[in-house]
């Protein structure tokens, strides 16, 4: 289920396939939401009309956007993912909202994949969705998949598997990003389960000078992928005549 039409214009950008389109009487004044009824129409997709107050009572949003699609959903497996520079992996990560933005920031931060691995909420989910804007459509995201398998055959394709954790990694300023990994995101509250440590390349952590404990999981995510982004610009920036890096 997508809402709004920001998110239905990334799916549609992406070439997602549209199957149904619910529109608010508050909607149907709305140049932005014509201009995508003429699009979903365009592409042989169904569009209703609804009645007033049907929408505040099939929308996930408090606020409810003007109108709602049903669109199908990417199928993406592992092996989809295998040959990527930068994934992410989400090992029992439950909170929905925060799953989606580590979709998005994923997605921005030019990452090859995320893998959602099981016990982890599923990234089709309407509040996942929300939270992605859209990104669940312009990155691949594997819904699935036992953590330890998971590891184990991103570890074959030659990613370096990054753990992270709030205390006791490398720092992540001094660790080598720059070659192909995957960073390994546990649940905010117990971390990564003990037994997945025997699979890691190795754990990071974000030096944090302030008071708290811990960062937020997807804020986290934010700065691991956006550190690697930055190490990988350098090791290909052209040297400057002098020798010396831009």
């Amino acid at each position: 289920m997508v809402e709004g039409t920001k998110v239905l214009e990334v799916a549609l950008g992406a070439s997602a396939e549209v199957e149904a389109l619910f529109v608010a009487p508050h909607g149907r004044t709305n140049p932005a939401v014509a201009a995508l009824q003429e699009r979903v129409e365009a592409r042989g997709a169904r569009v209703f009309a609804l009645a007033e107050g049907v929408i505040e009572r099939v929308a996930d949003a408090v606020t409810p956007q003007p109108v709602v699609a049903i669109v199908r959903a990417p199928v993406v497996s592992l092996d989809d993912v295998l040959s990527g520079s930068l994934v992410v992996v989400c090992v029992d990560v439950r909170d929905p909202g925060n799953v989606g933005t580590i979709i998005r920031t994923a997605a921005s931060a030019g990452a090859s994949g995320v893998v959602c691995c099981d016990g982890t909420a599923d990234p089709t989910a309407p509040k996942c969705v929300r939270a992605s804007a859209g990104a669940l459509f312009q990155v691949p995201v594997v819904a699935g998949g036992a953590a330890q398998d998971v590891l184990t055959r991103l570890g074959a394709a030659g990613l370096r598997l990054w753990g992270t954790g709030a205390h006791d990694g490398q720092p992540l300023w001094d660790a080598d990003l720059r070659d192909r990994c995957a960073f390994v995101l546990g649940n905010e509250s117990t971390g990564l389960p003990e037994p997945l440590s025997g699979s890691l390349d190795g754990m990071v952590t974000i030096p944090m000078p302030g008071a708290t404990e811990s960062l937020n999981v997807s804020v986290a995510t934010g700065i691991l992928c956006f550190e690697a982004a930055r190490q990988r610009r350098r090791k290909t920036a052209v040297p400057h005549a002098d020798g010396g890096a831009p």
